[in-house]
């Protein structure tokens, strides 16, 4: 069929309920000043009498100045649906909408939390990522949408995929999908490593209408058992094994023992190491009736799989977040508004620029890799980079080595990453190209004006913009982002909200609203497309967590400072604060101050009860390369923490340790470092998706709060 934004499709009958059975002209990089007043979002969010520039029929490709970007926000702000509508143009439809926003985050109303955009449209996002493109340049099938870089290189792995390639593989694997019993609004567990097939499966669950639940591949069984129950799959796609740093990990041995308390009726394995030659891995149990082998399923399907349209509000995925306590909550993302925001996002922020290799280290288990590693690049007909391993395997200089090797332009990854790279010699760095290098981006965490100053010196030779964004799981992309080469960057700062959204920082005590320049609780007050519609099965955990806190307002759980210019500041989340004998301290600030040492990798910082102050300070600290630890460097640590942060943040301990407990992703479990600074070892939870749970026993054994305990 054709596909267009008028286009009506008789065959469509009523929307799903839930869950039922080209830039151009481009120009040098220019850093403009600051033109934010004090009042800086009021500023923003009015109409000013500068005549508009704007197009009233559509959104520009890029955005080349900073009073354009002004420009946007204020339409963005002062009419969303009109905004939203021509946002939406960058899509193709099978029904264009008519109904743009209908949504309400006032729990007490009649109407409650709600969020609907683009209710009647009717798209498909797989169309959108694959077929259209081809459909309008038949030559663009030869185009690289994936490029793999895999832990070990195995010349019998393909290591790319063209646009063609995929959308080939795409709907054979949707047929193989719909072979086993799929059907739109079915579940699909996916348990994989960071491979091409996982891309390919998300994809092929985004054609039919299934909706893709993605587990980390480093969960525990029983993590993966709790998400399968949970959103009530009877399908699991894994793996046989998985590699990380040159280790050997068995994917479907988990599964066996997740499947047996559910419901799970198929599992569909793909070959990722069991017959490689010189490769020591163990043997796979196989059931047969139940298990498939992912190869042989796929030589045996047809590649003819039309999209099945879908209703802009019918979920496209679920995705579990990692709370460290209580039941993970399923976040539902839904078709349409997340496409087009992501897809906006992507292009708007990156200043993508066609032909370019876009980077993005993150695992495609986590938020960061639906949006920005398939979703988002691939609506914008980018080339994306997916990366198998750890930053310093088999050397420090992987990631660079890399970048040289695909001339990637643009690479986004974690400042956890960054910090476990900076405790090592700069040489592993410089001693590589990266010429090919225009753009580097952080997300995950507020990245410290220290490590933010190394990644742009060392890495991008001070040549290069930092795109600092904070975001996520439940916003879906970007939501406070400098745009490249137009927004002036500060280090540490993720500067300035993305088109659309309104922060509000609110005192937690007063609950008052608060006027840059201002710190506080970071609340949105309105809408957004990308924005997660519900908990599956659990709207009134939804409405507990993110509105009520705050009636009226989407509370992130963040805490935030914005400046006299407007640039916004996370200091991390709101429970990672510390009150010490009245004092609210961020353990972000506190952190960005330790590792201003130059014997400091990296700090980590934590409260404990303390009977006198309420709270006490513990500072764990990881040291670079040969530095030692001696009661000398404690007391600078202290009284440079006094100086950066104020005399009434004197750290309490200062524990030295090799390494902090982080999942396989890179994030720090500050849960357990919590217990073992309340010295509450026997209730630390599950530790099993650590990347070195040794790491646990060694602080509990040095702790000083554990020896009193």
């Amino acid at each position: 069929p054709v596909h267009n934004s008028t286009l009506s499709v008789p065959s469509y009958s009523t929307p799903i309920n839930f869950f039922s059975s080209t830039n151009s002209n481009i120009k040098p990089h220019v850093l403009l000043s600051s033109t934010i007043n004090t009042n800086s979002l009021r500023f923003l969010s009015n109409s000013s009498n500068v005549k508009s520039t704007l197009s009233p029929t559509s959104l520009p490709s890029r955005i080349s100045s900073l009073d354009e970007y002004h420009e946007l926000y204020r339409l963005s702000v002062d009419n969303p649906e009109l905004f939203w509508k021509l946002a939406a143009q960058r899509l193709e439809w099978y029904r264009f909408p008519t109904k743009i926003k209908n949504t309400s985050f006032d729990y007490q109303s009649s109407k409650g939390v709600s969020i609907k955009w683009y209710e009647d449209g009717i798209l498909n996002v797989c169309y959108n990522c694959l077929d259209r493109h081809i459909e309008q340049d038949p030559s663009f099938s030869k185009q690289k949408a994936f490029i793999f870089e895999q832990d070990q290189y195995d010349e019998h792995v393909k290591h790319h995929l063209t646009y063609g390639e995929l959308l080939e593989q795409v709907k054979k694997f949707a047929n193989v999908l719909k072979k086993h019993g799929v059907k739109k609004g079915d579940r699909v567990t996916i348990y994989l490593p960071m491979m091409l097939e996982t891309c390919v499966v998300l994809l092929a669950c985004a054609r039919i209408g299934a909706v893709h639940s993605v587990v980390f591949g480093g969960f525990s069984a029983n993590n993966l058992a709790e998400r399968i129950k949970d959103c009530q799959s009877s399908i699991v796609i894994t793996s046989d094994f998985s590699y990380r740093g040159g280790k050997c990990t068995p994917l479907k041995a988990k599964v066996d023992q997740a499947i047996k308390r559910t419901q799970v009726k198929k599992v569909i394995v793909i070959n990722r190491g069991h017959d490689e030659e010189n490769v020591d891995v163990p043997e796979v149990e196989w059931t047969d009736g139940r298990d498939y082998w992912y190869h042989e399923e796929m030589a045996n399907v047809s590649d003819n799989c039309p999209p099945e349209q879908m209703n802009a509000e019918d979920p496209l995925f679920i995705l579990y977040t990692s709370g460290s306590t209580g039941k993970p909550k399923g976040i539902v993302h839904t078709n349409g508004g997340y496409l087009v925001y992501v897809s906006s996002t992507f292009q708007y922020v990156f200043d993508y620029r066609p032909g370019e290799v876009y980077m993005c280290t993150a695992d495609i288990g986590w938020i960061t890799g639906h949006s920005y590693i398939i979703y988002g690049p691939l609506a914008n007909k980018a080339t994306s980079l997916v990366y198998e391993g750890v930053p310093t395997y088999p050397d420090v200089s992987r990631f660079w080595n890399i970048v040289d090797k695909h001339k990637v332009n643009i690479f986004y990854t974690a400042p956890t990453a960054i910090r476990s790279l900076m405790a090592h010699s700069e040489d592993f760095v410089s001693k590589t190209s990266r010429k090919s290098l225009r753009l580097l981006g952080t997300v995950g965490e507020p990245i410290n004006p220290e490590v933010w100053r190394w990644y742009h010196r060392v890495v991008g030779d001070g040549k290069c913009d930092i795109i600092d964004t904070w975001w996520q799981t439940e916003t879906g992309g970007f939501m406070i982002a400098p745009i490249a080469h137009v927004t002036e960057m500060e280090p540490g700062s993720a500067t300035l909200p993305f088109f659309g959204i309104q922060t509000q920082i609110i005192d937690k005590e007063s609950r008052d609203l608060l006027q840059p320049p201002c710190k506080g609780e970071l609340c949105i007050k309105d809408s957004w497309p990308g924005q997660a519609r519900t908990i599956y099965n659990d709207h009134e955990r939804f409405v507990d967590v993110y509105f009520k806190s705050y009636p009226g307002f989407y509370f992130t759980g963040d805490g935030c400072e914005i400046k006299s210019n407007g640039y916004h500041w996370i200091t991390g989340r709101v429970d990672d604060v510390i009150i010490i004998s009245g004092h609210n301290i961020g353990t972000a600030e506190v952190e960005s101050a330790l590792v201003l040492h130059p014997s400091v990798s990296e700090a980590s910082v934590v409260g404990y009860p303390d009977p006198k102050k309420n709270q006490g300070m513990y500072c764990y600290v990881t040291l670079k390369g040969n530095k030692k630890e001696s009661d000398g460097l404690r007391k600078e640590l202290i009284n440079l923490v006094r100086d950066q942060v104020g005399a009434h943040a004197k750290p309490d301990v200062i524990h030295f340790t090799s390494d902090l407990p982080k999942t396989r992703s890179g994030k720090i479990m500050r849960r357990i470092l919590r217990k073992i600074a309340e010295g509450d070892t026997e209730n630390l939870g599950d530790i099993s998706t650590l990347n070195d749970p040794s790491v646990v026993d060694e602080l509990i054994k040095t702790s000083p709060r554990t020896k009193k305990a």
